[in-house]
Parts: C-alpha cells; structure tokens; sequence
C-alpha cells in the first residue's frame, strides 16, 4: 500500500496511545475524582453535571473548524499543537479555586479535544485503505478506552493518594500529555493512499471542505446517530460513579465498576471493528449494536446488587466499536474519503459533543426527583440515535483481506 507498508502500523499505534494519554485518561479522571472535588470546591450534583459536561460547548465550536483546519495543514501539525496546549489546558484544573473557575479551565480543556479526535481519524483516513478502516478507527477508539480505563481505575484509589489530592492528579496527567508530543515532531508525511481516487496528501480550502460535507445527507444522520448514542454514554460515565455511592456502594466498588465499563469496552473494540471489515455493510452491525445499549442502559434503570455488573458488562461492550464505527462510516461515505475525512469526522464529532452538552446536566436534574430517573432518559435518546441510524442506506464495498 505505501513504500513503508510497516510505518502505518507506528503511526496509528503513537496516534492510540496519544488520544489516551492527552485526551481520554486526563477527561476520565474527572469523573472518579468528583467526590473529592465537590467536598473542596462546595460542588452539588447539577455543578458536577454541568462540569462534566460544559466542555462539550466549546467543542461544538471548533469541531467543523478543527476538520477544516486538518484538511488544510495536515494532522501532524494539527496533533502536535494540540497535544501540546491540552497539557497546559489539562493542567490548569488543578488550579481551580471554586466552581467557576473550574468550569473555566474544563471549558479551554474542551476547544482542544476535537482537534486531537479529528487529526487521529484524518491519520487513519490517510494511512489505511477502506477495507482496514474498521480496524484502524477501532484501534484509535480502543486507545481512547484504554485510557478511560486506566484513568477511571486508578485516578481516585491509587494517585489521589500517591500524589496527595486531586489537584497534583490533574498536573500528573499534563506532564504525561506533554512527553507524547515528543515523537510526533519526527513522524513522516503521510503517502498516498492505493486504489483511492483522492490523493491523501492534497490540501483544500476550508471554506470549501466544510460546504462540501455539509451538503451530504448521511453525514448528517451519522451525526444523529452519535449525538444520541455518544451523548448518553458521555453522561453515563460522569454519572454511574455517583449513583452507585449514592446506593451504598463504596468508592472502589463504584470506581471499579466505571472502570469495568472502559475495559469491555476496550476488550470488544478490535474483534467488533475487525468483524465489521469482513462484511460489506457495517450498518447491520453497528444497528445491532445500539440495540444492546439500549438494554443495558435500561437495565440499570431495575438492576441492583450483582445484576449492575452485568448491565455495566452489556453496555460497555459496544461503547467504543460503536463509534468506531460511525467514524469508518463516516470517512467511505460516497464524497468523503481522505480528503475531506478532517471536515466530515468533525461535523459528525459536533453532534456527538451536543450530546455530550445536553445530555448529562438533563439527565442529572432528572436525579434529583429519582436516582433511576436518568437512566430511562438516556435510554430514550440511544433509541432515537437508532432511529436516525435507519435511515442511512447500507453502504456495499468490495470486501478485500490483502495488507
């Protein structure tokens, strides 16, 4: 496919390892640390809904302009300059003295995650070939989990303590975002991508990227699709952690059933992308999928003792492939592929921040009626993300199994 055939493989490992280490475990960590910052900040549930979920707005924002932006410079400088102002964003939580100062440091937190999700799904675009993009896309996701993973496991229970407080946690994970900035500075340009009829190196104007994309009705939809989907398993995670002290369970039993969430998430994403190679359409898949959400999140509306595990399991599992295949849907959609993949992915990752956005603060007001409540709201709103997911045509595509 390229004269480095192995190289590719180097740099969608760098980009995985760089959306979890910049990206997902500093965002994660917020959520098991909640309880510590509440107590320190005088935080009550709708604050640390409204926290958990405001950096969606500035991620709206900058979504289009972030694809836009990859499309014109490239995803390598893209990255590297994000990853490098997420440190600083990341860090500077750590110095929030009250809730508005806190909101403040998520909000600049927030314009930055886009540019790094966008130029990670543009690299993916331009290193693999369409019938490796299920697998590429959900090796980037499966770094994105990892990091949820590790994050929500030990932020809390092991480097609270080690680091004494959260503060220092939030610091901890700027220092880390900020060495993986280092080997992006000698990463190669990217070559062009074989049997593709768009060159992966070519630049286009923004303002014509961002009218191209807009024009096309599926991207539109596979935007729904994520909104609803993605926005209730955003507001899941800021939530679950919360519920589970509420209902006697202890904080490493609460931590752990988070970080449960992450780890079948990370478990099922490459078998279910890989999977998704081998068909000709993903859409079946991937509607089957959102059909398991469905139920797991309506599970924990009834589910107590033991069975919240078995809820936690059955939800986590299609988190992340799900996404991951929305994106590799997103990028063979017919007028898309590498060369407005930056634009695409980042209209499709606006409607999953406006998810993000609205999703949690309802869902947590709806907690002060009935702890129950939020589950049956975000149920409601998977359903109709598989509404709108009904909507798209199949796509069929050769189905080929060469490197």
């Amino acid at each position: 496919m390229t004269d480095h055939p192995r190289y590719k493989w180097y740099m969608l490992t760098l980009t995985a390892l760089t959306g979890a280490i910049a990206l997902a475990a500093p965002s994660m960590s917020l959520s098991v640390l909640f309880n510590e910052i509440a107590a320190d900040l005088n935080l009550n549930l709708v604050q640390i809904g409204l926290v958990w979920s405001i950096a969606s707005l500035p991620a709206m924002v900058v979504c289009l302009l972030a694809g836009a932006i990859n499309d014109r410079f490239g995803p390598k400088r893209v990255m590297l300059t994000s990853a490098f102002l997420i440190t600083l964003a990341g860090a500077s939580r750590g110095l929030a003295t009250n809730f508005s100062t806190l909101l403040l440091a998520v909000i600049f937190f927030g314009f930055l995650g886009p540019l790094i999700s966008t130029s990670a799904l543009k690299i993916t675009g331009m290193w693999f070939p369409r019938h490796q993009l299920g697998l590429a896309n959900g090796f980037f996701t499966m770094g994105m989990a990892m990091g949820f993973f590790v994050s929500s496991l030990i932020s809390a229970s092991v480097l609270s303590v080690w680091l004494d407080g959260w503060r220092n946690v939030l610091f901890f994970y700027g220092v880390l975002a900020f060495l993986i900035c280092i080997p992006w500075i000698f990463t190669r340009p990217a070559p062009s991508v074989a049997g593709e009829d768009q060159p992966a190196m070519m630049t286009i104007p923004m303002r014509q990227a961002l009218a191209h994309v807009m024009k096309i009705k599926n991207i539109w939809l596979l935007g729904l699709t994520l909104m609803f989907v993605g926005g209730s398993m955003q507001a899941l995670n800021g939530y679950v952690p919360l519920y589970l002290r509420g209902q006697g369970w202890n904080g490493s039993q609460a931590d752990g059933a988070l970080a449960l969430f992450h780890a079948m998430s990370m478990l099922c994403v490459i078998p279910i992308t890989l999977w998704s190679d081998r068909l000709k359409s993903r859409k079946n898949l991937l509607v089957g999928m959102v059909l398991i959400a469905i139920l797991g999140v309506s599970f924990l509306r009834v589910a107590t003792g033991p069975l919240v595990w078995a809820a936690i399991i059955l939800t986590g599992m299609v988190r992340d492939a799900s996404m991951a295949l929305v994106f590799a849907m997103t990028i063979e959609t017919e007028g898309v592929g590498p060369l407005y993949a930056g634009s695409a992915t980042g209209m499709v990752i606006l409607f999953l921040n406006l998810g993000g956005l609205l999703a949690s603060p309802l869902g947590n007001r709806l907690a002060e009626s009935a702890p129950r409540l939020p589950f049956v709201f975000w149920a409601g709103l998977t359903a109709l993300g598989l509404a709108s997911l009904l909507f798209i045509p199949a796509y069929k595509r050769k189905v080929s199994f060469s490197d």
